[in-house]
């Protein structure tokens, strides 16, 4: 099972930006997409954005404009550029290795520690 360890949380003010990290141990054939979740208490995991393989993306609509996934496949790492950032998004942020099955991204149990962002004025 690949190793995820997310880095770049951290507190910033409404309006401010963050780029998040996830360092990948391995890649691992089938695994061929990448996806950031977030997660507050009490709620479920939710789907921020996901890369496919071959570059398409896909973003919850309460980011769309404002965050960008990437990735850099020489490094096994994905990023998150969060932008116009607001308290709602407030979260433990989660990298997730997957794939996309009938044009859905599709989560496996590879999960990285997580990374506070917390938007406070």
């Amino acid at each position: 099972q690949v190793q995820l360890v997310e880095s770049g949380g951290g507190l910033v003010q409404p309006g401010g930006s963050l780029r998040l990290s996830c360092a990948a141990s391995k890649s691992i054939s089938g695994l061929d997409a990448m996806a950031w979740y977030r997660q507050t208490p009490g709620k479920q995991r939710e789907l921020v954005a996901a890369l496919s393989r071959g570059g398409n993306t896909d973003y919850t609509d309460s980011v769309k404009g404002r965050f960008t996934i990437s990735r850099d496949t020489a490094k096994n790492t994905a990023y998150l550029q969060m932008n116009s950032l607001k308290p709602e998004d407030t979260a433990v942020h989660y990298c997730n290795v997957g794939w996309y099955f009938g044009g859905t991204y599709r989560s496996t149990s590879s999960w990285g520690q997580g990374t506070q962002v917390t938007v406070s004025s």
